[in-house]
């Protein structure tokens, strides 16, 4: 499924036409009418392709976006309802089906172009142009915090008030009156002059026949009657009651279960597979061998679980049996001598070598942080059913339509006779924007002719994953007479994405930032937050060292370095404050802080930790968070908080472990999260400054690694410069 980067954009749009550049007869036009046999239901109609109207006024938002707590079902109709002068109350959403037609081309657009104005008269083809290639990449991801500010902002806010431009139009052809001369509410379309009113859904169907305006009129904040406030999320109801449907909830008449085994070392086949005591276990019905992994298919999980445990499987030698986690640190570590000078350049600005020449004197350190599983609490599911060249599908995904075309690929059918439905996740965190399990699952499931769901064990989970890549990160700062830095370099191994996750908010006139990349056998993707993760902590952790050598603390140094950045002072500032930096704080006890900027959200976290028991204990964390406008404050509030608590479960006791070549960590017991009698309070203070809208469900999590390794230096004296924190009285710093 690949990464979804600018370069590929660009590729995309060559290989579909040059739709990118040119956008000549590739306009997106008016496509509802197509697909309303597809999308709609009687009393229905679909005035665009992202809003659906009823007979009894009721409004539909129709989102390309997945549910994985993010609350992304509430905030997308939200900015559409706010646009279309909706009465909320009579307001619904439906999830965009995985087809083509609903490939997210706002997401892609927003990506590659951001601001950039472009004349209305080649809008139609521009958009036209993108959802070609949105349509070729398969692009209809949940992840990298793009979905308010970049479906949001780009698409359904626009598809709001396009559908209410449009019922205006219909309103005044059929009233015959300028439509200039009237204003909607609360859904209903009035005429002063005359005293006349009527529903939305009076138009409706005039409506529909209208093209959708490319650039219509879109509201300004001290218009907002919806976008910025705290309403109730449309998901937690069913969640809390327990109707909500998560892959693992699939449950369909003659479904069999089947339970999975990959290798041990990543890479390896299954030669051979000795299933002499597994094949005569209650209610197993077949054992697999797919080469890249091993199935038993029984009457229910349980049976085919206990059966896979029982197979004796040979496999294949692929030459990394003999890694263990010290040789790929040591392989890391080599690979940043050996690129000495001759790194791949994310940032060059002035001479930062020649200046630390010059430098009063030259301070260096070295970070490192492990490999990281997702753990999402719903094990990886998947079910399947292929019968008559058909596939029907069903999972938590956070690319459905990307699913939908690996599957059709692997299975040699047709992209349309393969139907995906996609459920609420239990978790995501990037894990789920991968194909490898649906492929399992449908190569389970063609050998039978009766649905079949497969599910992994946690351990299976744990020792499977796409995980967060180690890294090591070195350091170089020129610092002056006072300890402020002239020059700052900076020489990393693994980047991955995004390319500005390396660079810093500080102002410093001398930097060199480069990387380079070293081979391994263990598989890495898209993790929480992805490379801002690592950045955060080596960036912060090591501006804080550097405040140290300065006589400064972490805050007061911090802003001497930020004095030409107002936003991210007020961000700081207000963090400090909540915390009541500078306060006394009990023995045993430190704060730390720490600022990133990340996914277009300015966030500073204070950690106020105490190291009096056997491992650190972080009492409370203040953050203050600016995402230029909050467009659901108690959805965005929630989303900090699961930053946080995400973040400060990798930064304690997140370690994936290499031996033999294998993952050493296989469940709880040995990975462990955070427990609730153990989270800290949590207090967050959110700033709308008007800058450009970020996002919400990763930039929580960068912050906090290193504010608590900032802390524990406040509160012990001790740097740590590595990952597990908890382990740093142990001597692993």
């Amino acid at each position: 499924m690949g990464k979804w980067t600018r370069r590929g954009f660009i590729a995309a749009g060559v290989v579909s036409g040059g739709a990118l550049m040119v956008g000549v007869g590739i306009r997106e036009g008016h496509r509802a009418p197509k697909l309303a046999k597809m999308m709609t239901e009687d009393g229905e109609t679909l005035v665009n392709v992202w809003v659906k109207l009823n007979t009894d006024n009721t409004i539909t938002a129709i989102v390309p976006h997945s549910e994985m707590g993010q609350g992304v079902f509430t905030s997308m109709t939200q900015m559409l309802a706010d646009e279309m002068d909706a009465d909320w109350d009579k307001v619904t959403y439906e999830q965009a089906p995985a087809h083509e037609a609903y490939a997210n081309y706002p997401l892609g657009r927003e990506f590659l172009m951001g601001d950039t104005k472009v004349p209305g008269m080649v809008q139609d083809s521009l958009n036209g142009g993108f959802l070609r290639i949105a349509q070729s990449m398969g692009l209809q991801i949940t992840g990298g915090s793009t979905a308010v500010r970049f479906t949001g902002m780009g698409g359904m806010r626009i598809a709001g008030a396009a559908a209410r431009e449009m019922i205006v139009k219909a309103a005044a052809k059929t009233w015959d009156v300028p439509a200039k001369e009237l204003r909607t509410e609360k859904s209903f379309v009035y005429h002063d002059a005359t005293n006349r009113s009527e529903p939305y859904a009076a138009f409706a169907e005039q409506a529909g026949k209208y093209a959708p305006p490319t650039q219509p009129k879109l509201k300004s904040p001290e218009e907002f009657k919806l976008m910025g406030k705290p309403l109730k999320r449309f998901d937690i109801p069913s969640k809390t009651n327990g109707t909500a449907e998560f892959g693992i909830d699939v449950d369909l008449p003659g479904m069999k279960y089947a339970a999975v085994m990959g290798p041990p070392v990543l890479g390896a086949k299954a030669e051979q597979v000795d299933e002499t005591y597994a094949a005569d276990m209650p209610g197993v019905i077949k054992t697999l061998n797919k080469g890249w992994f091993v199935a038993v298919v029984a009457d229910s999980y349980w049976q085919a679980e206990n059966a896979v445990r029982q197979l004796e499987v040979t496999w294949s030698k692929t030459g990394a049996e003999s890694l263990g986690q010290s040789d790929i640190y040591a392989l890391l570590g080599q690979a940043i001598d050996d690129a000495d000078g001759k790194g791949k350049e994310d940032i060059a600005i002035g001479n930062a070598r020649r200046a630390a020449g010059g430098a009063a004197r030259v301070y260096e350190a070295e970070y490192r942080v492990p490999f990281l599983a997702h753990a999402a609490m719903e094990p990886i599911n998947a079910t399947a059913w292929v019968r008559e060249g058909k596939v029907e599908f069903w999972s938590g995904l956070q690319n459905p339509l990307a699913v939908r075309d690996e599957i059709a690929g692997a299975l040699n059918v047709k992209k349309h006779d393969v139907t995906v439905h996609n459920v609420m996740l239990g978790g995501g965190f990037g894990r789920r924007s991968e194909a490898d399990y649906p492929l399992m699952a449908v190569e389970i499931a063609k050998e039978f002719d009766h649905p079949v769901k497969m599910i992994w064990s946690r351990e299976q989970d744990t020792q499977q994953d796409w995980y967060r890549p180690a890294s090591i990160s070195r350091f170089k700062a020129g610092l002056d007479e006072d300890g402020m830095p002239v020059s700052w370099e900076n020489m990393f191994v693994q980047k991955f994405d995004p390319p500005e996750a390396s660079h810093i908010p500080y102002k410093i006139d001398n930097q060199l930032i480069q990387h380079t990349e070293a081979e391994h056998h263990v598989r890495f993707g898209p993790w929480r937050s992805v490379d801002h993760t690592q950045h955060g902590f080596f960036i912060e952790s090591f501006v804080d060292e550097l405040a140290d050598q300065a006589g400064m603390d972490g805050y007061t140094y911090r802003r001497k370095l930020l004095e030409h950045s107002p936003r991210y002072l007020t961000v700081l500032d207000a963090a400090a404050d909540a915390a009541g930096w500078g306060r006394d704080v009990p023995d045993g006890r430190g704060l730390g802080i720490a600022l990133v900027d990340s996914f277009g959200t300015v966030v500073a976290q204070v950690v106020e930790v105490d190291v009096t028991g056997p491992e650190p204990k972080v009492v409370h964390v203040w953050c203050a968070a600016d995402p230029g406008y909050v467009m659901n404050p108690d959805g965005f509030t929630a989303q900090i908080e699961s930053g946080i608590i995400y973040g400060l479960t990798a930064a304690l006791y997140g370690n994936i472990t290499i031996e033999d070549g294998a993952v050493v960590q296989s469940n709880f017991h040995d990975y462990p999260m955070l427990r609730m009698r153990d989270a800290p309070e949590i207090t967050v203070k959110l700033i709308n400054s008007g800058a450009k809208v970020g996002g919400g469900g990763e930039p929580g999590t960068p912050p906090i690694a290193p504010a608590l390794a900032n802390a524990v230096f406040a509160a012990t004296g001790v740097r740590v410069r590595s990952q597990p924190i908890a382990s740093f009285k142990q001597g692993l710093t």
